[in-house]
């Protein structure tokens, strides 16, 4: 489980009871039903009439890839075991990557392995390689589409919610009384949508897109650390080439002179 995710979503929510609570209001003047339904139900509505009811309901699915650890390897750990491979390779022969690939859970990385070792031509295992990458990609971000549509829609719906409250006001002003109840209402939709954008949808979405530029990055090491090895190029070699896409801080965990065979 992703910590962080979780204790952002906990922690707003906290922030947002503690600035009600601490200044001696209720609880209960902040729930409005009717607020909820214009806010929620619009703003989901008008995200359902921008979607394929498919992605509508993979969408709302996804938040929970948003709090779940990645299950792709980070790129170092993914430059290990192209390194791993290589040296593998350099040792006992492309052939050998074959049975190395029988204990990778990975298939795009065991795709990959098996295109290499079948000899396909470099620039055809690239072409295969980055077009399962530019797949994935548009998959994620039909669901991170999906976060931001929505997080488009609460605040405008919140909008329409506080106009309607506020044309209910203006048609009962002759009751004093009832105009600052009335206000309150309306501005609650605001309220709500602000939520929707800033405490779920704002970091789903950002989150989702995280988890897609680390699956990415991985992924374009998987191709490159491969088409190195095909071409038959030094581990070491190999080693310094990968950790270009990593930051400077990161690099010294990884390798430590990478492999053997520096010939």
């Amino acid at each position: 489980m992703d910590i962080a995710t979780l204790a952002g979503l906990v922690g707003g929510l906290v922030m947002v009871v503690f600035g009600i609570l601490s200044g001696g209001a209720s609880f209960n003047i902040f729930i409005d039903v009717p607020s909820v339904i214009i806010t929620i139900g619009g703003s989901l509505t008008s995200t359902l009439g921008s979607r394929k009811m498919p992605d509508f309901i993979n969408g709302l699915k996804s938040i929970t890839l948003s709090i779940k650890e990645p299950q792709v390897a980070n790129p170092a750990d993914s430059i290990k075991t192209v390194l791993d491979l290589a040296n593998t390779s350099r040792k006992e022969g492309l052939l050998a990557l074959e049975q190395a690939a029988e204990g990778i859970e990975d298939d795009f990385l065991k795709k990959g392995i098996m295109l290499v070792v079948d000899g396909t031509d470099p620039d055809l295992v690239r072409a295969i390689l980055e077009t399962e990458l530019s797949a994935t990609e548009g998959r994620h971000k039909k669901v991170i589409g999906f976060w931001d549509k929505w997080g488009e829609m609460g605040p405008a719906w919140g909008m329409i919610g506080t106009l309607v409250g506020l044309v209910i006001m203006l048609k009962n002003l002759d009751d004093a009384s009832a105009i600052g109840p009335s206000m309150a209402v309306a501005l609650l939709t605001t309220l709500y949508g602000s939520l929707i954008a800033n405490w779920l949808t704002g970091p789903t979405s950002a989150k989702l897109a995280l988890n897609n530029d680390i699956e990415m990055s991985s992924k374009e090491i998987v191709v490159e650390g491969l088409l190195s090895i095909q071409a038959g190029e030094n581990p070491r070699v190999i080693e310094e080439k990968l950790k270009t896409f990593l930051s400077p801080s990161e690099r010294n965990n990884v390798g430590a002179g990478g492999g053997e065979g520096g010939e």
